[in-house]
């Protein structure tokens, strides 16, 4: 398929999540399609009825567009299509490359029996019977495997993989009730969509060679396959759920910004040199399927964690401060008019520690806690008439401040510092509990400034107030 224009896929079924993998896969599609001036397309593998309700079908949509990977065209749904497969069985019958099979569930557990018996697959007796001794019952339409030789699949991941044919059984393509089986029609709907390269995860591998029978038996020209290693948890293991998060959901939810799950999927199989941070830009132009490795990838939490803090520092506090809104309204925190604009302010003095927007959120309570503030039953004991006179001292000081940033808070700290005679230790935790009220709070000079000059002279006179 090289003088066709690329067109890849991603076709996942609706499930009710969107694992993790199925995201590196689409990624792997959308930057191969970008990579070579080709489209990305969307199936949704719908057939199974009862789960595929119009909220898991949302759950897809909702996955790729928050992963910024969303399709060129309009969305292909399998399940509607099911006349075209249908019409499809008909053209194998009419080829001689498929037959109807009468055997009966009874028949059929016979033969498996003496199948296993004998180290062979399932063979039916219908398989080249004469149309005219066709009883009058149901039956299945399968493919007319060839009986010697070998498929060979030629993976652009995997390497040449080779399936003896006499261990490949003549596949269903239409059960007793007249819908088509999965592999029929992922190959009907892949070669209508035009798809040159199918890039999926190896769990499909086997799947490749009875896919490629029907190609073959339908004349058509196979896709290039390229199949994925699974993402394994930090043991090594086939990840699962006790290693946490599993679907994109997951991962947003728990503060994972989506240019990070781009940057840190696309290095899971895939990898340019030693960079470990690149733009979505340099991934398209670096990506190449062929480049992608055969083994396992293995999710590494320290990894992404050190991948989101990069992108958190990057990102424009405005943005920021409505993913930390969104974390914050998740716990029934009511903000007021305003909040916004301080936790939009406090953003850049607290994001260089913050791996997730979870962390985030957590770093900026400080500044939203309303006054007067309750302290820490250590801050209250601590208050003595020394200390409320140090800090009263401290007060006037910090409002006789030309300007109101970290330098010259850092400075008049300092300054005041030696004045007294004392170490910054001697009033400084005392100053962060007064500000913060107990929260996790950046630097002094830092805590101030996000405060700004009018809510930190406040926050220290009301706990230098008589009544406090």
């Amino acid at each position: 398929m090289a003088d066709r224009p690329v067109r890849t896929r991603i076709a996942p079924s609706p499930t009710g999540m969107m694992h993790i993998g199925t995201a590196r896969t689409a990624l792997f599609n959308w930057l191969y399609a970008r990579h070579t001036g080709g489209t990305f397309l969307l199936r949704i593998e719908d057939t199974d009825r009862e789960r595929s309700t119009e909220a898991a079908v949302q759950v897809i949509f909702d996955g790729l567009k928050w992963l910024g990977l969303e399709a060129d065209e309009e969305p292909v749904f399998q399940f509607v299509r099911a006349d075209r497969h249908r019409e499809v069985v008909e053209d194998l019958l009419a080829r001689g490359q498929a037959y109807r099979d009468y055997m009966t569930p009874e028949e059929l557990e016979a033969e498996r029996e003496r199948a296993r018996a004998e180290g062979r697959v399932v063979q039916s007796p219908w398989r080249d019977a004469a149309p005219e001794d066709a009883p009058d019952r149901p039956f299945v339409v399968r493919l007319k495997s060839p009986l010697e030789g070998e498929t060979i699949v030629n993976d652009a991941v995997k390497g040449e993989v080779r399936f003896q044919n006499s261990q490949l059984d003549d596949l269903i393509l239409l059960r007793t009730d007249g819908t088509p089986t999965y592999n029929l029609a992922v190959v009907v709907d892949d070669h209508d969509m035009g798809i040159t390269h199918v890039i999926r995860g190896d769990d499909h591998l086997n799947n490749a060679a009875r896919q490629t029978l029907i190609y073959n038996a339908m004349g058509w020209e196979v896709p290039v396959w390229a199949h994925l290693p699974l993402i394994h948890g930090p043991d090594g293991a086939k990840l699962s759920k006790r290693h946490g998060a599993q679907s994109v959901t997951d991962f947003a939810a728990m503060g994972y910004l989506p240019e990070t799950m781009r940057n840190y999927l696309a290095k899971l199989g895939w990898g340019h040199g030693d960079d470990e941070i690149f733009s979505d830009e340099q991934a398209i132009a670096w990506f190449d399927i062929y480049d992608v490795v055969g083994a396992p990838a293995r999710l590494d939490w320290a990894k992404l964690n050190h991948l989101n803090n990069h992108y958190i520092r990057q990102a424009e506090p405005a943005r920021l401060a409505k993913l930390v809104e969104e974390v914050l309204a998740s716990r029934d925190w009511t903000l007021e008019a305003g909040d916004i604009a301080v936790i939009e302010r406090t953003i850049p003095f607290v994001r260089d520690g913050a791996k997730t927007v979870v962390d985030l959120a957590d770093a900026v309570v400080f500044a939203l806690k309303r006054r007067p503030l309750e302290l820490p039953e250590k801050a209250k004991a601590a208050m003595t008439e020394e200390m409320v006179g140090r800090l009263s001292r401290l007060r006037d000081t910090l409002a006789a401040q030309p300007h109101w940033d970290v330098p010259t808070l850092e400075a008049a700290i300092r300054a005041f510092a030696e004045q007294e005679g004392v170490g910054i230790g001697k009033f400084g935790p005392q100053l962060r509990a007064v500000l913060s009220g107990g929260a996790p709070a950046p630097d002094l000079a830092g805590t101030m400034t996000a405060l700004t000059r009018e809510e930190t002279l406040a926050r220290l006179d009301d706990a230098l107030s008589p009544s406090a």
